[in-house]
């Protein structure tokens, strides 16, 4: 029941009729049909008019090869008139045969002509005009027609009152409308019922699923599952498929990751304080003369020490985020002096950590964080020159640093050591993957590269082409004081973010 409940809240809530996209395509359908009905109704009212007008001059010239044939002459008499006239529905019909005019026909009505159409033109646009003409203005003029029948010389020439060619043309033009209107519904409804089955619908199912991932995405049944089609919308559901997977796994790590962060971290506390009580028992033991004691004392202090610095640093990545830097103008040179004097306890003495950062640089850093930067950084590459144990081999880290032309500072961190593998190059900087040695955590270069970035700077693993590895920091241009004596935000260098 529960799971009914979800689904249909997942479910997209209708359109209303006018504003859904099937609806819209339904109109615009029928709108491109009736416009194209338009573009064909304009030539074909024209071509009817010549043609209802061309078939009352045949009937005309039928009649006089009649009364030619008959011998009565070029006019009829009174009954033939009456009738001729009443069938051709005109007023006057008059052929023109052999070079001779003959008046086969004439009402005692006929006054005066309104309007002549020549059937001798028969360009596009005068015939499209007269169509129009006869439909504005033709219901109550009397229009004279000429034209030549057949392929000889004979003309004929009726008067007529043009309404009734009108009234025709009225009676196609609703045909036509009548026809248009059908075609074009039927059109619209072919139209909508094939692109719902082949573009709403998959469209719809896409929006549904997306809507119902949602509500749990690391439900891997919610996936869309693709219809298999071989077109843009197969391919759509297949990346959508594709992502949706992605997207649940990399959600379901994070969480697992979070539930282990934070089972990490209560152990890591408690392990703290266990560790710290053991320190001092250790340290107690060093003050005993006894010389296995005086032996071993001190690699216990060592191994604890190492311990401890390790659950800290654990815990320390543990917390949400690093607080926002507040800067200093801080002396460089001396920050890594105390990083050296820090650092020299427990330290190999064979392990020279040189400080080569010119006295007169400074930094516009906040102390306490940059300070735990360097600090991991240099501790990194103690660790990684730890594992050299031949005295031959030459154990060296030198900080340095200089001034570029933008104002900026670049610091460098470099050892003697045997570098970095494939594997740490790939994860550089991510926490439990990025470890430069084996059996670390990755969290040292997690933690520099964040309070790094936090300062609107960047750092990166520097090419040198000698053995050993360096890491480079580089920290932007001070930023300028604003009016108010705060400094204004500086900008970012590339690849970094501003703070």
């Amino acid at each position: 029941m529960e799971q009914q409940t979800t689904t249909e809240a997942a479910r997209p809530a209708p359109f209303a009729v006018t504003r859904s996209l099937s609806t819209s395509l339904l109109w615009l359908t029928m709108l491109a049909v009736m416009v194209a009905e338009v573009l064909i109704f304009v030539p074909s009212i024209a071509n009817f008019r010549e043609d209802w007008l061309s078939r009352r001059l045949e009937s005309a010239a039928v009649a006089g090869v009649s009364a030619e044939g008959s011998g009565r002459g070029s006019l009829l008499d009174e009954a033939a008139q009456a009738k001729l006239l009443h069938a051709l529905d005109a007023k006057l019909v008059a052929i023109t045969m052999n070079g001779t005019s003959q008046l086969l026909a004439k009402s005692p009505e006929l006054s005066t002509i309104d309007h002549e159409v020549s059937l001798a033109d028969t360009a596009p646009w005068p015939l499209i005009l007269g169509a129009f003409d006869t439909l504005a203005f033709g219901e109550d003029r009397i229009v004279r027609i000429v034209g030549h029948v057949g392929d000889g010389d004979m003309r004929a020439e009726v008067v007529m009152a043009e309404k009734k060619l009108r009234r025709a043309m009225i009676a196609y033009s609703w045909n036509i409308l009548v026809l248009s209107v059908l075609i074009a519904s039927f059109a619209a409804i072919l139209v909508f019922v094939a692109i719902s089955r082949l573009l709403i619908r998959p469209i719809r199912r896409m929006t549904h699923s997306m809507m119902l991932f949602r509500q749990k995405p690391t439900d891997g049944d919610r996936v869309i599952v693709p219809s298999g089609r071989r077109n843009e919308i197969g391919l759509a559901e297949s990346e959508l498929a594709d992502m949706q997977t992605v997207l649940a796994e990399t959600l379901r790590e994070q969480r697992h990751l979070a539930d282990l962060g934070l089972a990490v971290s209560k152990i890591n506390h408690d392990l703290r304080n266990i560790l710290a009580s053991a320190q001092i028992v250790s340290d107690r033991l060093s003050t005993l003369p006894d010389p296995h004691v005086q032996r071993f004392a001190p690699m216990l202090i060592k191994s604890l020490d190492r311990a401890l610095v390790y659950t800290q640093s654990v815990l320390a990545y543990g917390r949400a985020v690093e607080s926002k830097p507040i800067r200093r103008k801080v002396r460089l040179h001396r920050l890594v002096d105390d990083v050296e004097d820090v650092l020299s306890l427990g330290r190999d003495p064979a392990i020279e950590v040189r400080n080569e950062v010119p006295p007169s640089i400074d930094v516009d850093v906040d102390p306490d964080q940059f300070y735990r930067a360097l600090t991991n950084l240099v501790r990194n590459a103690i660790q990684a020159l730890e594992s050299e144990t031949s005295e031959a081999v030459v154990r060296r880290v030198i900080v340095s640093a200089e001034r570029r032309e933008d104002g900026g500072v670049s610091v460098a961190i470099e050892d003697t050591g045997p570098g970095l593998g494939e594997r740490a190059r790939e994860h550089l900087f991510k926490a439990f993957r990025g470890s430069t040695r084996a059996g670390g955590t990755g969290l040292g270069l997690a933690i520099a590269a964040e309070i790094v970035d936090a300062h609107g700077g960047r750092i990166e693993l520097k090419d040198t082409g000698r053995p050993g590895a360096c890491f480079e920091i580089q920290l932007p241009p001070p930023r300028p004081a604003s009016p108010t004596g705060r400094p204004t935000p500086a900008p970012p260098l590339a690849g970094g973010r501003a703070a």
